[in-house]
């Protein structure tokens, strides 16, 4: 029998199995594809704690490689197409939680209602990345810097839990709990993510700083969304911001700040100032705390400033 040898995936060398330390070697695990949504909810139910969830797999064939306990089963769900859609509904915008973040920049629902949502898939990792990589894996996985969270926390998006009991919806604020860990419990499957009907349409913007241009991870990304009121006021501002905190967090006082303020650039600035100040990030070896603080203050003015822009374009297309 020929020997066999095993590619080491981001080392680029072949190892004999022999020569693999056994707390280094990825144990057996069985694997089935979910034929529909019924059958990858009867399956999860099947399994519970023991099944792992392969959607684009960016992150879960990354995580096989290092975790110390892996899944007895992986449960592929990538062919349901049912999570792959995106419509609008009587109760919004759905975005099926199998839609890649090249789908949602291809979208011309999107791309006409929340360009906000295009610029953070466009800012996450590389062409394949976005090609093969969902929404809702994004947002399972919890990093605090992820790319697509704050700007659908601006927006108050809900998300649609299934398991073998039924349906519920939940604000997605209340799906992060820490870093790398939701609400989501064994048997859960994320369905899809909706954007309230009467959001559809509000001007939005997302700002990201990282420490090069492409593929990073932010040091601070901000979502930021608002109505333009009679008088040109603030109305129902949210501010959402990521890399700052366990969570993607808001920014409950700069938003209460803004409500009903006159729009201007002034008062951006404040509500960046007074956002900064609620942000709990951390120092590490990429930026201190205080940077990143100044990096909210700045974000969140520059990302006011685009939605109102935004919102002003919106509005002469009306008039024309």
């Amino acid at each position: 029998m020929p020997n066999l040898y095993i590619l080491e995936m981001g080392l680029g060398r072949t190892h004999n199995p022999r020569d693999i330390r056994e707390k280094d070697r990825m144990k057996a695990f069985g694997y089935v594809l979910a034929e529909d949504l019924e059958h990858a909810i009867a399956l999860l139910g099947e399994h519970g704690a023991r099944a792992k969830i392969l959607a684009g797999g960016t992150d879960l064939l990354v995580e096989l490689k290092h975790a110390v306990h892996n899944p007895e089963v992986i449960v592929d769900v990538s062919r349901l197409h049912e999570l792959k859609t995106i419509a609008v509904a009587d109760d919004g915008l759905h975005i099926g939680a199998l839609v890649t973040h090249s789908d949602i920049m291809n979208s011309p629902v999107i791309r006409d209602m929340f360009p906000a949502l295009v610029a953070a898939a466009h800012s996450i990792g590389a062409m394949q990345t976005r090609n093969l990589g969902t929404l809702g894996g994004n947002l399972v996985t919890c990093v605090p810097s992820m790319d697509s969270g704050p700007a659908l926390i601006a927006l108050d998006a809900s998300v649609t839990v299934a398991n073998a009991e039924g349906q519920r919806r939940m604000p997605l604020a209340e799906l992060f709990v820490g870093p790398r860990k939701t609400s989501l419990k064994p048997g859960d499957l994320l369905v899809d993510i909706v954007i309230p009907k009467e959001n559809l349409g509000k001007p939005a913007a997302f700002e990201k700083f990282g420490l090069r241009k492409g593929q990073a991870l932010a040091l601070v990304n901000v979502g930021a969304s608002f109505w333009v009121g009679d008088n040109s006021v603030f109305v129902a501002p949210r501010i959402a911001l990521g890399a700052v905190a366990p969570t993607v967090m808001r920014a409950p006082k700069a938003e209460a700040f803004l409500d009903g303020c006159k729009i201007s650039a002034e008062a951006m600035a404040e509500a960046g100032r007074i956002a900064a100040m609620e942000a709990k990030p951390i120092s590490d070896f990429r930026a201190s705390a205080d940077y990143r603080r100044d990096l909210v203050a700045v974000l969140v003015k520059r990302a006011l400033a685009n939605a109102q822009a935004r919102a002003t374009a919106k509005e002469k297309e009306l008039v024309a």
